[in-house]
């Protein structure tokens, strides 16, 4: 039985973004966090993300899909290195950083935020964040079903 393809955002649903920038009163006010040095190496994981990950292995294919910043060339290797320190078993090999959401073809996207190709997913786009889907709790119980 093929495995229908998930995708994961990392920052904002696998990875705490916003908290880390939120952490350093001087980093609230940066218009453009994603240019801090080092910001990227060092974030948590979101809360319920990990279990949810494990979870969702087991029904589906699954990939992250983040755009790395373009002007932090860091953020690169960072989201690499980010990724192997907290997915090492489960999503080795499976990082796909691309800044066009909807070149890639898959079944689900899991993204808090609709820029960079989100919105034009070709499947199910799931807002993470959102009124429907704040948590991973909720996000769980949906894709359950599917």
């Amino acid at each position: 039985m093929n495995k229908k393809i998930l995708y994961l955002d990392l920052d904002g649903v696998i990875a705490d973004f916003k908290g880390k920038v939120n952490s350093k009163k001087e980093w609230k006010k940066s218009k453009r966090p994603d240019l801090i040095p080092n910001i990227y190496r060092d974030l948590e994981l979101m809360p319920g993300a990990l279990e949810a990950v494990e979870i969702l292995i087991a029904k589906f294919d699954v990939y992250i899909l983040s755009s790395p910043s373009w002007d932090n060339y860091e953020s690169w290797t960072h989201k690499r290195l980010w990724v192997e320190k907290h997915f090492a078993n489960l999503l080795r090999r499976r990082l796909i950083l691309c800044n066009n959401k909807s070149l890639l073809k898959g079944d689900y996207l899991i993204d808090d935020h609709s820029w960079n190709g989100a919105k034009e997913f070709e499947g199910k786009w799931i807002h993470f964040g959102t009124k429907e889907y704040p948590n991973w709790n909720t996000v769980l119980k949906f894709m359950r079903n599917e």
